[in-house]
């Protein structure tokens, strides 16, 4: 059997060659540049390669050849024997992934908060509470590779939504998955939550990965091709019915809902989000689901299009169960990083429900938003506003490190205006209220999948929203309308003991009659909340996440346009 070498077109693969260059050159930075030198020479390293792969991407966009027919606009080729696909919706992904890639590197460059050392541990091999690691501490080491783990990372999510090929897909997921599992173990405070964090995260993506691998063989023994295009050509002209294909979509929608922490796949977001360093858990929770979604979208659209009749009302199901679940579960939770994941599952839900508001070509007017634009609107408020959100938690501290319990929020719009404004912001561009960005995402979502004949799926939703109005304006109103724990009470302790109450340092007085001690410590209890003063770095990731929220709630039109502009997939 002769072999035949794919033609590779390196003009259009040129973005993805930098990014991945940068990757490689950080490995070799942590070999040969002394300690001191690292952290600049990565943050470097790692911003040039994401700005590089930005501008390329914006390039090989506006010089993409027009491949669609009257009726239906596409731009784009196909490479590597087919098995990636560059086309406008994969440039429109690719461009938001290095943005939130480069707040990604903002956000681990921050060193302000920590006195001068980042958020990751110094030594990751030392044991938590050991000797070991007391030293690392002491000595200010930093693991400056979380610059080319993100970078890697970045590579995967490229390559995901961009995969035109289940095997291609199943690698891109392996590749921006394997990163993120090392970097959520690697927070310097509250190390054994951050474990334990990255080992569920492990554990639960390799469960999944083995249900896509499975799922893609019996697909491949389906159709006799790992080509998406293959793919639907054989659904087209087999049997839509067959065992094999039905399990094979399945199981490999199985592994994408996980990603997108899909109910029932979403066990591991709270407790992810909650031990992961912020840093991490803010690049991961936008930038992952991005890639995840266009590479679902991908899928679902161009190997599995003929077959929507079969895969859009399980969607359907597990939209309206995602929502609900992540909404009501919001609810009851006390922890505002936890808070934020449930809200995030809910977001998921709200996706899916403009997913699966694919039509035909034919039935879409000339001035309606299709379910892809809709789709990758929505995708780009979410991100800024989550993004923006997990990186203002990072900042709310207290002598042990971040504040995240809610209860310790309240009275933050006195003390720092400013940092609860922003918050609130983000808060209320997630819950959908008029004149943020949120709310035009929702609306574009709902929309199409009222025009597919989704109404009930949007019903469902517009309820979750109202439930998710009330866990957001709940944090609202505990930081602007909630008064500030009382310092002396928070200072001290009353306690009663049956006996001999010998406290050094503690006054006591008895009383006869109940035969009890009561004494009152006037030990700390809790340290003071403040909002500690970040990095520039930090500052700008903030900042452009505000001006994106507010800009796309007042003016939607430009990026609208954008999404709509970038035609459909290719195959």
């Amino acid at each position: 059997m002769e072999f035949s070498a794919p033609q590779i077109a390196h003009e259009v693969l040129w973005p993805a060659y930098v990014v991945f260059g940068a990757a490689l050159l950080g490995v070799l930075g942590e070999a040969f540049l002394p300690r001191r030198r690292r952290f600049v020479g990565q943050v470097a390293i790692a911003t040039l390669g994401l700005i590089g792969g930005l501008v390329g991407t914006a390039l090989v966009a506006l010089d993409l050849p027009s491949v669609g027919s009257d009726d239906v606009a596409a731009y784009g080729v196909t490479t590597v024997g087919d098995t990636v696909a560059l086309d406008g919706p994969t440039m429109f992904l690719w461009g938001l992934v290095l943005l939130l890639g480069l707040g990604g590197v903002g956000l681990f460059a921050e060193r302000r908060l920590e006195s001068g050392l980042s958020a990751f541990a110094g030594q990751a091999a030392a044991l938590p509470g050991t000797e070991a690691e007391r030293k690392a501490s002491t000595e200010g080491l930093d693991h400056t590779e979380v610059y080319p783990l993100l970078m890697f990372a970045v590579v995967g999510m490229m390559l995901f939504p961009a995969a035109n090929d289940l095997l291609t897909l199943f690698v891109a997921l392996e590749v921006l998955s394997l990163p993120l599992y090392l970097l959520c173990g690697l927070s310097r405070r509250r190390r054994l939550l951050s474990q334990e964090a990255a080992m569920k995260y492990f554990l639960l993506g390799a469960f999944s990965s083995g249900f896509v691998i499975y799922g893609i063989a019996l697909v491949y023994g389906f159709s006799g091709s790992m080509s998406y295009a293959a793919v639907t050509e054989a659904v087209r002209a087999g049997d839509s019915g067959s065992v094999l294909l039905l399990t094979g979509l399945g199981m490999i929608t199985v592994g994408m809902l996980f990603k997108v922490g899909a109910v029932p796949f979403h066990a591991w977001t709270p407790d992810v989000y909650q031990g992961a360093p912020t840093a991490v858990t803010a690049f991961m929770s936008a930038a992952t689901k991005v890639a995840a979604f266009g590479a679902t979208l991908r899928l679902f659209y161009v190997a599995f299009g003929s077959e929507r009749w079969t895969w859009q009302p399980m969607l359907w199901v597990v939209a309206i169960i995602t929502m609900l679940v992540g909404a009501v579960l919001a609810v009851s939770q006390t922890d505002v990083k936890r808070m934020l994941a449930y809200s995030s599952i809910a977001h998921t839900g709200f996706i899916l429900t403009g997913l699966i508001g694919l039509r035909d070509t034919a039935e879409v007017g000339p001035a309606e938003i299709t379910s892809l634009q809709a789709v990758l609107f929505y995708l780009v408020t979410y991100s800024f506003a989550t993004l923006g959100a997990f990186a203002l938690v990072g900042v709310v501290r207290d002598d042990s490190g971040e504040v995240t319990a809610m209860a310790r929020w309240a009275g933050l719009g006195r003390r720092s205006p400013v940092v609860a404004g922003v918050f609130a912001l983000f808060l209320l561009s997630m819950a959908g209220i008029p004149l943020t960005a949120g709310f035009v995402g929702k609306w574009a979502v709902f929309a199409v999948a009222v025009s597919a004949g989704a109404w009930p799926v949007v019903v469902v939703a517009l309820a979750s929203s109202m439930i998710a109005v009330f866990f957001y304006v709940r944090v609202i109103l505990l930081m602007y309308f909630t008064a500030d724990p009382d310092p002396s009470k928070a200072g001290s302790a009353d306690v009663g003991v049956g006996g001999d109450a010998a406290l050094a340092g503690a006054s006591s007085s008895t009383e006869a009659e109940r035969g009890t001690v009561t004494v009152r410590s006037r030990a700390r209890v809790a340290d003071a909340v403040r909002v500690e003063t970040p990095s520039l770095a930090t500052v700008v990731v903030i900042a452009v996440c505000v001006g994106v929220t507010v800009l796309l709630g007042v003016m939607p039109g430009p990026v609208l346009d954008l999404a709509g502009s970038v035609g459909t997939f290719i195959r």
